[in-house]
């Protein structure tokens, strides 16, 4: 099978069957020819913390489980400028505004929609926005209020996720991300790995995401968290974490792959053999509940690896 064509409708059969290094050469030529040496960054606000009505196996900001997480009210406007300005200084092309809980109420909702239209007017750098499950109405605000991109994870495929979240379903996720698109926003959408899936579930994961079409992919790696269900979770190795990189290159080739949680944690020094495997975009300066690396070793992680990426072009 060729590496033209739809990606999406590629057998899982067929990426069981290549070694680490054939899906790896064969993400790292699709990611130069479709994508160039670009190399998207990004950054988010944990702009309202904990007391999560919802039970997401994985997450610490659940309020059914006993964690450290913060537990905080939306922030103020002066709070969300300050950091949309720093994420902008630090090369950022995107700042997120994420919240727990399900969804936000309507006052929530315009508040936050006014945050979105003064940084867009303020500040100048796109806004994505991570608020939960939306309907179309909702997510019209947003986009009226000047929104670009909406974020709302699929977590894992449709078979695994009820052994991950009981509270709401899969098939709300997949509506909110339709409605998104229906609107006219950017999505950015992908899940977390090491849950407990099979390397299956990511296929299917990724199938249902290019068949979505959604713009961009974050890849978040589990690091167990102390208090929630999965705390006593083995991290993915190695070998796993880059080919399920690849994968997801060779199925959503117009789309950015984005490493974000985990990353540091389990991939240590050894990142930039995730953007030698078809990568190409990472959230940098930390996540909702847990530190990332200092913001200018990413940056100049970045330079490294545009270079090699140059290096590499066949043409």
């Amino acid at each position: 099978m060729e590496l033209e064509g739809d990606m999406a409708h590629f057998d899982y059969e067929y990426f069981r069957d290549l070694t680490l290094k054939e899906l790896m050469d064969k993400a790292l030529k699709l990611k130069l020819k479709n994508r160039g040496c670009e190399m998207g960054l990004c950054t988010i606000t944990n702009a309202k913390s904990g007391k999560c009505s919802e039970d997401c196996a994985f997450c610490a900001q659940s309020a059914r489980f006993h964690t450290d997480a913060p537990v905080y009210p939306l922030k103020s406007l002066d709070e969300i400028l300050k950091e949309a300005e720093d994420a902008k200084k630090s090369g950022a092309k995107r700042f997120s505004i994420v919240i727990s809980g399900k969804g936000p109420d309507k006052p929530l909702l315009e508040r936050i929609s006014n945050y979105v239209f003064a940084i867009e007017r303020e500040i100048g750098i796109s806004t994505c926005a991570s608020l939960g499950v939306l309907d179309k109405e909702s997510l019209g605000v947003l986009k009226e209020a000047g929104l670009k991109r909406y974020h709302h994870n699929l977590e894992t495929s449709s078979r695994f996720f009820p052994k991950i979240c009981t509270t709401h379903t899969y098939e709300e996720r997949v509506q909110t991300i339709k409605s998104a698109l229906e609107v006219g926003l950017e999505v950015c959408a992908g899940g977390i790995i090491g849950l407990g899936e099979s390397e299956k579930d990511r296929y299917l994961m990724a199938r249902d995401l290019a068949e979505l079409g959604v713009q961009s992919c974050p890849l978040n790696i589990l690091v167990p968290i102390k208090g929630t269900p999965l705390e006593k979770r083995p991290v993915l190795s190695m070998t796993e974490i880059l080919r399920t990189v690849s994968m997801w290159r060779i199925m959503l080739p117009w789309a950015a792959i984005r490493l974000a949680g985990g990353r540091e944690k389990v991939l240590k020094d050894m990142q930039v053999l995730a953007f030698m495997a078809g990568a190409d975009a990472m959230l940098i300066g930390g996540y909702l509940t847990t530190r990332g690396r200092f913001i200018e070793e990413d940056v100049e992680m970045t330079a490294h690896i545009r270079e090699i990426w140059k290096a590499a072009q066949p043409f």
